[in-house]
């Protein structure tokens, strides 16, 4: 059995109301599989939020569309991901802001010796019980259960979208089978999503470890949770867990967390999760998971050494994998490799009658750029568009505390590109309503060209998530860096930043040339 295979099947069983409820909008036991018409305008393989929004975006505009989904609808955003996690992080955030008190951490063993190494507790404010934990946790699956009846197989009915519910596998070009029926299509749209990668770890799938699929399952908290993986859902759910009073490691082979994001947006986030108690090893190799005199352990080399770390629990957060396997994609002429389906710049696949869409593309795995992906594809499949994804500018977030957003590309990337620029940066601290709020620790900066350009955008602070979509609008219509500066925007917020970058961009244009001549035009002027 695969470690991924040992994940499943050791999944609780869904007992409370919500999960209840939840399963009756996304996956009805109940449901009826309607009798499949002649041919359709479109089929949609996935019920994530590529698949609702092109489904249900068809079906408003008249054409007949049939909606395959293996599992729930609503993916992973819904079920795991953007719904449950940011529910959670804003009780972390309730209880962190509200509490007071100390975090200590369980030390780790050194090689094979049995002695415990000392660790000083790090002060943070508020170390909840287990209740608190519980509640949170129940708070997440009752909001999710409460949000299900938008992405439900009920409400796409209405729509006019007839939804089957099972394994779709294409059997030719123009032609799904799901549950001995067979639909036949003048356009498809492959949108099945991605899934948790699962390292290839000695020991992982005996011993048993979470996901994204479980942990938000949990019923009883973890004292003691270790990490693994120091990218966006590693580092949001290890501070999360640690506001509400977990002792948690966090473990990555990463030189710094968040590598895809700027270095100094990752220093500060490392200085947070250090001060609140997470104990964060970067650059460690997991070499095996155990089970322990003391439990499970996982062991882990870092600098030279081998080290074993106890927990309870251990989450998984190593990245993901696109969901192709059982398609039949061959079948279909459809192109695919480890990194997903292949698409041109149109999301056309190598079937020109079958379109793919959202993380299944191993395009970037965000749900607004699904649903980007998908009006986009619309226009192209049905009305004989051809828009390109890759001039679509798509902002990301994580949503630790500070919020670190990003748009367009870092300086390590332009750097890489060869592309010459220059960078402008504003320090939280000069922003009123980050001191006021004790945020001061972040930063914003612009990467521009010489004309002015913007190329890059990166925000750490509370509200980053929100004040990148105005750096988005930006770029998306290609407004320069001194639009940011005459933009007026409320005070105080925290969008006031980027009316500080384009303060920094009109005063680097003022060179000493530029001055002068203003100094001797402003001396006429007096005469």
């Amino acid at each position: 059995m695969s470690a991924a295979e040992a994940a499943d099947a050791a999944a609780p069983t869904p007992e409370d109301p919500h999960e209840r409820a939840l399963l009756e909008a996304v996956a009805p036991a109940t449901w009826r599989a309607p009798t499949p018409r002649d041919r359709y305008n479109l089929v949609v393989i996935g019920g994530g939020p590529a698949g609702l929004v092109a489904a249900a975006g068809a079906a408003g505009l008249g054409a007949t569309v049939a909606l395959i989904e293996r599992r729930r609808l609503g993916g992973d955003c819904l079920n795991y991901g953007c719904v449950p996690s940011k529910a959670l992080l804003y009780s972390a955030h309730v209880a962190h802001a509200g509490g007071s008190g100390e975090s200590t951490q369980e030390p780790e063993t050194r090689g094979t010796s049995t002695d415990r190494s000392t660790r000083a507790t790090a002060p943070a404010r508020g170390a909840p019980s287990a209740s608190a934990l519980a509640a949170a946790l129940h708070r997440a699956r009752r909001l999710r259960a409460q949000l299900a009846p938008h992405d439900s197989a009920a409400r796409l009915a209405e729509l006019g979208v007839d939804v089957f519910f099972g394994a779709a596998r294409f059997v030719d070009a123009a032609t799904v089978e799901v549950g001995g029926a067979r639909l036949a299509f003048a356009r498809a749209m492959i949108a099945t999503g991605s899934a948790p990668a699962i390292p290839a770890l000695p020991g992982l799938a005996d011993v048993g470890f979470l996901t994204t699929e479980r942990v938000f399952e949990l019923t009883a908290p973890p004292r003691r949770l270790t990490v693994l993986g120091g990218g966006a859902v590693g580092c949001e759910l290890a501070q999360a867990f640690a506001r509400l009073g977990c002792e948690v490691t966090l473990i990555t082979r990463g030189a710094r967390l968040l590598p895809r994001e700027a270095a100094g947006a990752s220093e500060v986030l490392g200085a947070r999760l250090t001060a609140e108690g997470v104990r964060c090893r970067l650059g460690a190799q997991a070499l095996r998971v155990e089970r322990s005199g003391a439990g499970k352990a996982l062991w882990y080399r870092w600098r030279d050494e081998d080290y074993a770390q106890d927990f309870d629990e251990l989450l998984v957060a190593t990245g993901r994998r696109p969901v192709i396997d059982g398609l039949g994609l061959d079948a279909a002429g459809v192109d695919a490799d480890e990194r997903g389906v292949r698409i041109d710049a149109r999301l056309r696949t190598s079937n020109r009658r079958v379109f793919a869409i959202g993380d299944v593309t191993g395009r970037a795995g965000f749900t607004h750029a699904a649903d980007a992906m998908a009006r986009l594809a619309l226009r192209n499949a049905l009305f004989f568009g051809r828009e390109r994804h890759d001039r679509l500018i798509i902002p990301r977030c994580t949503y630790t505390d500070p919020e670190i957003a990003q748009v367009g590309r870092t300086a390590e990337e332009l750097r890489g590109e060869g592309l010459a620029f220059t960078t402008l940066t504003v320090p939280l601290a000069s922003v009123d309503r980050a001191v006021l709020e004790d945020d001061a620790a972040g930063f914003a900066e612009a990467h521009v060209d010489r004309r002015g350009r913007l190329l890059g955008v990166t925000v750490v602070a509370r509200r980053a998530g929100e004040v990148i979509g105005a750096a988005a609008l930006a770029m998306t219509h290609g407004l320069r860096a001194g639009a940011l500066s005459s933009t007026v925007v409320p005070y105080p917020t925290e969008t006031e930043v980027l009316r500080k970058l384009g303060d920094a961009y009109a005063r680097q244009r003022l060179t000493p040339g530029v001055r002068r001549w203003f100094t001797r035009m402003f001396a006429w002027r007096r005469r």
